[in-house]
């Protein structure tokens, strides 16, 4: 096979499987930084690794949805730090943990569909609606925590925190398995029902879309109802995280689960992508973080080298699409 050949047969195959690039980023970060560093491999360090990425990628899961439609969210994070004060001030106030869960879930449940409303219906772009509801929620989050955090020590609300261990010696938690069976039940609706098939259609061309019968409201409406419920699971994540609703958590969380998002291949333009891209683009954000602190690299270089990577991901992505 000539050079020419082989540089077509990968560009198809990245076409093909746009989580087929950030898979093999993730294998060669891993083996870069367990050269240079002494403890990167070790399995705490691992488990640590993928238990700081569980939030972020909770919250880049519902980010997916919105994107593969054409838009963006910016108020995912707020969204979900207003919901874990809800659950924290409710189980505070004497509500049981599971109605103070479902209230948070259905919090962040409205919030998505009042975006979805006013993107189908009221016809203003995802990118302002969202911008304006960060800054709404920010500030509500702020009013209900009155200044200050609210800890809770609710079995239930802590559960996604509760650690076990593999063959002896590797440490999980219930919000790993909970995060994996929740990818897998999206990438299932997206790859394999008729509405994921929608999804993808209403984000590469909505007008074609719409003259073949999809209902391009109607699925923009259930994609944002659906990535409500997911930033409600995140706060859920979160308390499991750490046990204390502080309405100054995730301020990045929204342009963190982007940068997932991007780094897993998905297209920013609508589309393309899937959600195991998102879940590897997760897991390199963690994965450089941690390799970098080890190496005591400074936080602030840290965000650039994100950044940079970034600004690559759309490029590439953006080549790609003109090629194809």
């Amino acid at each position: 096979m000539t050079a020419v050949g082989e540089c077509s047969a990968a560009r198809e195959l990245f076409l093909r499987a746009p989580a087929a690039g950030p898979a093999l980023a993730l294998v060669v970060a891993v083996a870069v930084f367990s050269v240079f560093t002494d403890t990167f491999l070790d399995p705490d360090n691992l488990s640590l690794v993928v238990q700081q990425s569980l939030v972020i990628a909770t919250l880049a899961l519902g980010q997916t949805l919105i994107i593969l439609t054409g838009g963006i969210d910016l108020a995912n994070a707020a969204a979900a730090v207003l919901a874990t004060l809800v659950m924290a001030k409710l189980v505070l106030g004497g509500t049981p943990g599971g109605v103070a869960l479902l209230l948070g879930i259905a919090v962040t449940t409205v919030i998505g569909a009042v975006v979805g409303t006013l993107v189908t219906q009221v016809r203003l772009p995802p990118f302002i609606v969202t911008l304006g509801m960060l800054t709404m929620l920010t500030a509500l989050a702020k009013l209900l925590a009155d200044g200050e955090a609210v800890p809770t020590d609710d079995p239930l609300l802590t559960w996604l925190g509760t650690r076990r261990y593999l063959f002896g010696g590797i440490e999980i938690t219930y919000g790993m398995t909970v995060a994996l069976l929740l990818y897998l039940g999206v990438w299932y609706a997206l790859t394999r029902t008729a509405w994921g098939r929608h999804v993808y259609a209403v984000g590469n061309a909505p007008e074609a879309a719409r003259l073949t019968g999809i209902k391009v409201n109607r699925t923009l409406l259930s994609v944002y109802l659906t990535a409500g419920v997911i930033f409600g699971l995140a706060a859920w994540q979160a308390l499991g995280r750490v046990p204390n609703a502080d309405p100054n958590a995730y301020q990045l969380g929204n342009l963190d689960s982007i940068t997932a998002v991007v780094l897993g291949g998905t297209s920013l333009f609508g589309g393309r992508g899937s959600v195991l891209g998102t879940l590897v683009g997760a897991l390199i954000v963690a994965v450089l973080r941690s390799g970098l602190t080890q190496l005591g690299v400074d936080a602030l270089y840290q965000d650039v080298a994100t950044g940079a990577l970034v600004i690559a991901a759309v490029v590439v992505d953006r080549v790609a699409r003109r090629r194809d």
